[in-house]
């Protein structure tokens, strides 16, 4: 058997990865629980999650990426070995290839401990490229000709801004305000307001369940549970929409203007490519309720989600398999 090249979207909140003729074989979240004092591996991925703020002393669930980057060197090591175990892309005498991808404003130093991550998997060789471009390949614009696409990569850690044209990045943004950052606003709320303590699982539930940016309720309400600040028991409260939609406003405010700047930065030929084609939103943020009707509102041009937000960055590193000498050509 030879080895399948593969692609990886290595996410601050989910891996994907996607093999060359099979497509997406593994989509689980980027955690690994590790016992402390022996370093074991007790689970990775889904399994994982389930173990997020309910683990004893002993075992410890870790988010190895922060903001699209390795912030545990040795826990992403771990966890990408498990998940390419899990595909069996690897065997004895052959070695993948692997497509990986980062934020645009990494140093070079993040983008090194990302390239030796894959290496130490057992990779023959490993290619780079820059979100943005994977993901806009991967949600069908056709960034080959001279004429501007743009994108808003929405992830879990960023979010990446990039005007496309002639297979690179004209221009682009990388912020660390993205779907953590939603359900920390949550978070936050909750603890200031009714002094209660929620985990990032309920946060993150709320925000893709409940929160409503453009239409929120007052009449809509939710049961929210966590453990009271002031006793420090379990408690329950009540929620509306409207309310608990409003502080993600900050934080969607910070990337309207952050898009603003790089659309003002550009030349006219460029502005005018946007207005006709509009702005595409992917990643899993964009999939927040009302979200896209802010974005139309403030920026005044047309903008649209992808066709499956979640994928596209996975699906477009299986564009550039395909094409294996686009990839060749740009490292």
């Amino acid at each position: 058997m030879l080895a399948k090249d593969i692609g990886i979207d290595l996410g601050t909140t989910n891996t994907l990865i996607y093999i060359k003729g099979e497509g997406i074989v593994l989509n689980e979240p980027s955690i690994v629980a590790l016992e402390t004092d022996t370093k074991r591996i007790v689970a990775v991925g889904t399994e994982a999650k389930e173990m997020l703020g309910r683990t004893p002393g002993k075992i410890k669930a870790i988010k190895p990426m922060k903001d699209g980057v390795i912030a545990d060197f040795e826990a992403t090591e771990i966890m990408l070995n498990s998940f390419i175990k899990k595909i069996k892309a690897q065997n004895l005498f052959f070695r993948p290839r692997i497509l990986i991808c980062c934020p645009t404003n990494i140093t070079q130093v993040e983008r090194n401990a990302i390239k030796e991550a894959a290496e130490r998997t057992g990779a023959r060789k490993v290619y780079i490229e820059e979100e943005p471009k994977v993901a806009a390949i991967g949600a069908g614009l056709d960034i080959s000709k001279p004429m501007a696409n743009m994108i808003i990569d929405i992830g879990g850690g960023t979010t990446d801004i990039a005007i496309l044209s002639l297979n690179d990045i004209v221009s682009s943004s990388s912020v660390r305000i993205a779907g953590n950052s939603f359900d920390q606003d949550i978070i936050n709320y909750i603890r200031e307001q009714y002094k209660l303590l929620i985990g990032e699982k309920t946060a993150e539930e709320i925000k893709k369940t409940f929160v409503n940016l453009t239409k929120p309720s007052k009449k809509k309400k939710r049961e929210i549970r966590g453990r009271s600040l002031i006793t420090g028991l379990p408690q329950a409260i009540e929620v509306t929409q409207e309310e608990i939609s409003m502080p993600l406003l900050e934080s969607i405010n910070k990337l309207i203007k952050e898009t603003t700047k790089l659309l003002e930065e550009i030349n006219p030929e460029l502005s005018s490519d946007i207005v006709e084609k509009g702005i595409v939103l992917t990643g899993g943020g964009a999939l927040v309720k009302g979200l896209l009707g802010i974005f139309k509102q403030e920026l005044k041009v047309p903008v649209l989600i992808a066709s499956s937000p979640l994928t596209c960055v996975a699906e477009g590193t299986g564009v550039l398999l395909e094409n294996i000498k686009m990839l060749e050509e740009s490292h």
